[in-house]
């Protein structure tokens, strides 16, 4: 998957665990879009949220990666937008199976819930399972 695009922010309490995962992306050869924020003051995580769906939607990427404190918050504000299907996830069957029924594009994750090495294998999972289609489709594009 070397060369794929993934968008990733986080707001100040997922700053470093979004650093961490940055890293691990390049690593394996993703070009990572970052969208902030820069540093641990104190932002609004909507704001986030809307800057990676707007990237999204826009084409710059096709999966994105959002961060918060326990991932509640920006998700919630990150289902708010047309076409993004965000997943909070605690462990790889959550992410694998976002991925296989939901098609969704953007993980999400909570930096003071969950550990960095569970955080890098459901990311692990969610870039590599594909969406099953099939009777799950039906249900996506009810969704929009």
């Amino acid at each position: 998957m070397s060369g794929q695009k993934i968008v990733i922010a986080s707001d100040h309490a997922g700053f470093d665990f979004k650093a961490s995962l940055k890293d691990t992306l390049a690593g394996q050869g993703y070009e990572v879009i970052d969208l902030g924020t820069n540093g641990p003051e104190s932002v609004d995580y909507p704001d986030y949220a809307a800057a990676l769906a707007g990237a999204i939607r826009e084409g710059r990427a096709e999966r994105g990666v959002l961060i918060c404190g326990t991932g509640i918050g920006i998700s919630i504000a990150a289902n708010r937008h047309p076409g993004i299907r965000a997943a909070l996830c605690h462990d790889t069957t959550g992410a694998r199976l976002s991925r296989q029924h939901n098609d969704a594009n953007v993980l999400v994750l909570g930096a003071r819930v969950t550990g960095i090495e569970t955080a890098q294998d459901c990311l692990a999972a969610f870039l590599a399972t594909p969406f099953e289609g099939g009777r799950h489709s039906r249900r996506v594009d009810k969704m929009g």
